[in-house]
């Protein structure tokens, strides 16, 4: 059974039957997939909890997708962990339709310290890729 709590510009859910915590945020130009931990559910939404708080607890979970399309450049989609759609499948994700390939994410990856909570999984699912990567190195 799936438990949700809701605020302003975000949406958390417990999925008891995996005992997998999830939630998404939203702004004007913004949408983010988090996989989020017990403690942070159960801070969120709780009173004396503000929107911007909510907003900062769910961000330090493990990001899964982001899509971003303001005013600051070209829309894009960057998909952090491949299983996003599984792991979130009550989520109205949103897409640019211009999505970063996975070279490039996994290059940002290794290079934000941000993300550094999906190095693992993303080493995990490309290993034939990293051997020909290390084919075309100069």
């Amino acid at each position: 059974m799936l438990h949700f709590k809701e605020g302003s510009g975000w949406k958390a859910c417990y999925d008891d039957e995996r005992n997998l915590y999830t939630a998404q945020t939203w702004s004007r130009g913004s949408y983010h997939l988090y996989e989020i931990d017990e403690q942070i559910f159960s801070r969120i939404g709780e009173p004396g909890v503000s929107e911007f708080e909510t907003e900062k607890l769910i961000a330090s979970g493990r990001h899964l997708y982001m899509d971003i399309d303001d005013t600051s450049g070209p829309p894009y989609t960057v998909v952090l962990d491949e299983d996003y759609a599984t792991l979130c499948p009550w989520a109205d994700v949103q897409s640019s339709g211009h999505q970063w390939p996975s070279v490039l994410t996994d290059i940002a990856v290794n290079i934000f310290e941000s993300e550094a909570d999906n190095r693992e999984q993303r080493k995990k699912n490309r290993p034939a890729e990293k051997e020909d990567m290390k084919k075309d190195a100069f």
